[in-house]
């Protein structure tokens, strides 16, 4: 009777350590969906997802990632003066030797990107950024800035306050660019 009970329990401790581990993808398949913007999801996937599909979606969003880091390193490259790396998305004055000031505004749906780049002598204050962003409607989430040589990288990451009213974003690029001439 005692290697029936054990074979029980060994086979009871399998269920268990299985049932945790099923528990355990499952709520880490949960927080990589949450980490996903909303904006990323297919229009169709507003009902309820497959793990499976949720996991497409994850992967999909992180090869844009990686490609957005390769293009920001493009650019970057490009603003440090190597002028022989060309891609796509670069824009006519960072093409023509980078002409400082230079504002990029990204909308994102839900949020916005903006991405300046300076000299050391720069024309305007972070926080005047940070106030237009939210005159238009807009929460800075995260703001960043790396100086590489004698150029100054900002990143700023700004949700919508209001998802139905939305941000302006043409307007928003306006004033961005009344500020930093």
């Amino acid at each position: 009777m005692k290697k029936s009970s054990s074979s029980e329990q060994a086979k009871l401790d399998r269920k268990t350590v299985e049932r945790n581990r099923r528990i355990h993808m499952k709520g880490l398949c949960f927080k990589l969906g949450s980490l996903i913007p909303p904006h990323h999801f297919k229009p169709s996937s507003k009902d309820m997802v497959s793990q499976q599909d949720q996991l497409d979606q994850a992967a999909t969003y992180i090869k844009k990632l990686r490609e957005r880091i390769e293009e920001l390193k493009g650019m970057k490259q490009l603003a440090m003066g190597n002028t022989g790396i060309s891609t796509g998305n670069i824009t006519e004055p960072m093409m023509a030797g980078l002409i400082l000031p230079v504002v990029e505004l990204r909308d994102l749906g839900s949020s916005l990107e903006v991405v300046l780049v300076s000299g050391l002598k720069k024309n305007f204050m972070l926080y005047e950024v940070i106030v237009i962003l939210e005159e238009e409607g807009a929460e800075v989430v995260h703001a960043s800035f790396s100086t590489v040589g004698d150029k100054i990288f900002h990143t700023i990451h700004a949700q919508v306050k209001i998802s139905r009213v939305g941000v302006d974003t043409p307007r928003v690029w306006q004033r961005l660019q009344e500020l930093i001439c």
